[in-house]
């Protein structure tokens, strides 16, 4: 599959949802953190790139005078936020802007908060995206973005199913896919990712960077392990090619629902994963 076919939003709505809320923990903590960050009394929060809402929803508690707008550009995903704010008591204060992004960075109105949860390397000019998003901020505003970590690891090194080592295997050949589909986007500018800097070119003054990690032992709930499975399930699908044929079957026996050794059953299976977020913020006026 060409990497930039890769992502039907409307279809993983479920998946990303389910996603976000195994790592409410990490985002409840960054989110404290950021809130410190904020100017005070912030009015209005944008979550750009918003997917399902579970990010939004956690922005309208953190923030609880804010008018907190999910921008995103798949509908399904824009239904999901209305539903779940809601459900949450915050429809008043949550509303859902449609925006086909980069283009759609020129329709958002201006925020004293702005969260960008792994969005910024979709967009081929990821130095151009930072600025347009921080064209967003109010004076004093504070920009929040996701990206950087580490991908996660959930399987001891040998595991009983082909050659140890698989997970490093599927991370390479992640990382691979990734390039190629970073070469495939509109616009695609390489760059060096080093964010604070990246920040600082697009005219904002870095806050800091922090990462968070999202660590659940051996056994696993069935939420983190259905998590697990989604993860991967979108790299058989995706990076099939770029494995040698052992992993590939390595794989396969983990997607193996009613098999013991399948991720959904193993009594081995963990989830570690750590997320950076750098935040920088918009000069006030001298």
């Amino acid at each position: 599959m060409n990497p930039s076919e890769a992502f039907d939003w409307d279809a993983m709505a479920t998946m990303l949802e389910r996603r976000a809320e195994l790592r409410t923990p990490f985002l409840t903590a960054a989110l404290d953190w950021l809130g410190g960050l904020a100017p005070a009394g912030a009015g209005r929060v944008l979550d750009v790139g918003s997917g399902p809402g579970v990010v939004t929803c956690l922005l309208a508690h953190r923030f609880p005078g804010a008018r907190v707008t999910a921008v995103d550009g798949a509908p399904a995903q824009l239904e999901r936020v209305r539903d779940r704010a809601a459900g949450q008591g915050l429809a008043e204060r949550v509303d859902t802007h449609r925006a086909d992004l980069p283009a759609g960075f020129a329709t958002l109105d201006p925020a004293d908060v702005v969260w960008a949860g792994q969005v910024v390397h979709h967009l081929g000019d990821q130095q151009a995206a930072l600025a347009a998003l921080a064209r967003t901020l109010r004076p004093g505003g504070v920009l929040a973005i996701v990206e950087g970590g580490l991908t996660q690891r959930f399987l001891p090194r040998d595991f009983g199913l082909g050659r140890p080592g698989f997970q490093a295997r599927l991370e390479a050949a992640e990382e691979d896919w990734f390039a190629s589909m970073r070469t495939a986007l509109p616009g695609s500018a390489a760059v060096v990712e080093d964010w604070p800097a990246l920040l600082s070119g697009a005219g904002l003054v870095p806050t800091g960077s922090r990462t968070f990690l999202t660590d659940l032992p051996a056994p696993l709930g069935g939420a983190a392990r259905q998590v697990l499975r989604d993860h991967l399930a979108r790299r058989r699908e995706h990076m099939a090619e770029q494995l040698a044929p052992e992993d590939r079957k390595t794989l396969d026996h983990l997607l193996d629902d009613d098999s013991p050794a399948g991720i959904l059953r193993r009594p081995d299976a963990f989830y570690l994963e750590a997320q950076t977020v750098h935040t920088a913020r918009a000069a006030l006026p001298s």
